[in-house]
């Protein structure tokens, strides 16, 4: 199930600009950018391949990053899932309630999307009902069976390789792709790259730190989880000019996974410059500093621990879009940066 599979995505953590056509809406139908592609298009992905024939004019989407995407490119989704974890009172998050804004569909306006729950999974039934012409995934974890279910409903555009393994560059290619806008994808990830160098080039304590992002349950055997160069958050760390420590890079280089577990006894070989994980609350961090086997990983010894306790922070970076990415620098670069003056300092 999603709700389950995609928590874990998340809590494992704690375990990624064009003219709009008429506005629709809701049940009603989406807001579309005018495509400049020409139709059918073919979309390859882990599954095969999608044919769309024509322009979509009724988007739907599900799991993360994907109606991020859309909405990027300028188009309203008529259906869309809530964010459950990690996100605000509209069901959403502030990057994507300000686009959609400035698209004229915010949450609670006649022309918002349509939001249905995947706590317990896909949610098919309210998928089907909007009447969809595409389904989007190419951020997802979707199974054979969910594909083939989907498939009934309309064409699914899902994940080229690893499920939850889809870089957010990739999953706006493959957007643009199915909704004609290849080269309005390929400006946004431009644009997207460019504001994400510019800002971290603000923090030049980070080139060439290694890091390590997993994670941290205190006072747990198993609670030590680490994220793999599969996953989003690495990708992202690297994107800023970190690099991966030596370590993970060895033990995870034949891995197809998001992230491997790691034997709490064996916290002291996780050498890096920087550690970062996800915490539920201050407390949290401080009891992981105090923690006989986890206080030797020595990022944490040094005091260059980055521990995240904002869910929609850490939603941010963990599924990754264009809209989430430049929204989370201005908070995220600041704690990486500190991390790395640590790590100096210890040296």
């Amino acid at each position: 199930m999603r709700g389950l599979v995609a928590a874990a995505a998340v809590v494992l953590m704690s375990l990624t600009a064009c003219s709009t056509g008429p506005a629709g809406g809701g049940s009603e139908g989406g807001q579309s950018a005018a495509a400049t592609d020409q139709f059918p298009v073919t979309v390859e992905h882990a599954f095969g391949e999608t044919v769309i024939e024509e322009q979509p004019e009724r988007v739907a989407t599900v799991s993360w990053v994907n109606s991020d995407v859309a909405l990027a490119l300028g188009v309203v989704p008529v259906g869309m899932p809530k964010e459950d974890w990690g996100g605000n009172e509209n069901g959403s998050t502030p990057w994507r309630d300000a686009k959609l804004e400035e698209l004229g569909a915010a949450i609670g306006s006649e022309n918002a999307p349509t939001q249905y729950s995947e706590v317990d999974g896909i949610a098919f039934d309210e998928v089907a009902e909007l009447a969809p012409d595409v389904i989007l995934a190419a951020y997802s974890g979707l199974t054979q069976e969910d594909y083939d279910t989907l498939s009934k409903i309309a064409p699914v555009i899902a994940y080229p390789e690893t499920p939850y393994g889809t870089d957010w560059q990739d999953s706006t290619r493959m957007i643009g792709q199915a909704l004609g806008l290849s080269q309005q994808a390929e400006d946004l990830v431009a644009q997207t790259e460019q504001t994400i160098v510019a800002k971290a080039s603000e923090y030049p304590q980070l080139a060439g730190k290694s890091f390590i992002y997993g994670n941290l349950e205190p006072a747990k055997g198993d609670g030590v989880n680490v994220y793999t160069a599969n996953d989003n958050r690495p990708k992202f760390l690297t994107s800023i000019g970190m690099v991966q420590a030596d370590v993970v890079t060895e033990a995870t280089k034949d891995s197809a996974e998001f992230f491997i577990p790691w034997s709490a006894e064996k916290a002291n070989e996780l050498a890096s410059d920087v550690f970062v994980t996800w915490v539920p609350d201050d407390k949290t961090a401080q009891q992981i500093t105090t923690d006989p086997l986890l206080g030797q990983i020595p990022a944490i010894k040094d005091d260059a621990l980055v521990a995240d306790s904002d869910n929609t922070l850490t939603l941010s970076i963990s599924a990754a879009s264009p809209l989430s990415l430049p929204w989370a620098l201005d908070t995220f670069l600041p704690m990486l940066g500190k991390a790395a003056d640590a790590a100096d300092a210890a040296k």
